[in-house]
Order: structure tokens, then sequence, then C-alpha cells
């Protein structure tokens, strides 16, 4: 049986999440209170503690449901562990990135911990499941230490690209290659 959410709920969700990411575009996240988001997005106290434990519940939630869809959305054409599916969720880590950091500059900073975590978390379930489907290996342990060396590798050369290359994202990830499908492989 499925249930069904009340339409009203997921507005009032929506509207409380839609609220903070326009106040974290303007001010930092240590000076965002409850207050603020209540007021900005209407609702009362209580109304914020019934979808949300905190500001960073909330900022966790944000950042799954709302903005990683668009990466969550890219990694999901793919099949396989690949060069072109890695290429793509590196490029699309990036832009991700990139978007965040430029429509919240004064919270990017304060957010980082937990973009890191939210991402690394995705794509570790992404290729766990990928590579449990395409892998000869009977052993769940090596499949699962396998997705977190991909998408802590992958992240972390988001990471690098951002503070110590001056190459196209593109051409990085190109000479990062033949290291990450070579790890791949010896799973197969």
């Amino acid at each position: 049986m499925t249930i069904k959410t009340d339409p009203r709920i997921i507005r009032t969700r929506k509207l409380i999440m839609d609220s903070f990411v326009q106040l974290s575009m303007k001010k930092d996240f240590k000076n965002i209170t409850i207050s603020d988001i209540t007021s900005k997005a209407t609702v009362n106290r209580a109304t914020f503690y019934y979808h949300f434990t905190d500001k960073y519940d909330l900022l966790n939630k944000v950042l799954k449901e709302d903005l990683m869809t668009k990466v969550l959305k890219e990694i999901e054409k793919h099949e396989k562990v690949n060069h072109k599916t890695i290429t793509s969720i590196f490029l699309s880590i990036i832009s991700f990135q990139s978007s965040l950091s430029s429509q919240c500059k004064k919270s990017f900073e304060a957010f980082s911990t937990t973009i890191e975590n939210v991402i690394k978390k995705e794509l570790e379930k992404v290729f766990y499941q990928m590579l449990m489907k395409e892998t000869s290996s009977e052993n769940e342990e090596v499949v699962r230490a396998g997705s977190v060396m991909l998408s802590w590798g992958i992240y972390g050369a988001s990471i690098d690209w951002q503070h110590n290359s001056s190459m196209s994202p593109e051409e990085y990830i190109n000479m990062m290659m033949p290291s990450l499908i070579s790890g791949v492989d010896k799973l197969n």
C-alpha cells in the first residue's frame, strides 16, 4: 500500500528549504538562525521543527534532496563504471561545486564538510550498486571497499583540481583516468 504525502506538507518543506538557500546566498551559515528561516518562509518554529531537527539537518537535506539531485540524475544515466561514467561524474561534481560556491559564497566554506560527506556517501551507494551488477567478485566487502575508494578518489580529485590545477576539468580527469580505471578493473 502506497502512502500519499499531503501536497501541503511537500510545499511547506520546499518553502523552508528554498528560504534557507536564499538566506545562504546573503548570510554566513553561522549567522543564519531558525527565526531567519521561519520568517523568510512565513512558517512558525513548530512547523520548521516538524520537518527538520535543526539548521544542520536542514543543510544536509537541502544538499541531498535538492542540490545533489542534478548530480545523481547524471550518474543514473550510466550502468557501468567506465571512462565515460567516471568523466561524467567528475564533471557533474565540478559543476555542482562551482554552482554552489557561486550561489552561496558566504556560506560555502561552512558547507564544505557537509558537502563532502553527502557527495562521498551518495557516490558510494551508486558505485556499489553498479559494481555489484557488473563484477564477478563474490565478496561484497571487496565491492564495498572499491565503491568507497572510487567515491573518495573522485571527490578528492575534484577538490585537487579546484585548488591546484590549471588544466581544464576534462584534461585533468583524462590524466587521472588510468589510475582510476586500473583500480576498477582489479575488482572484476
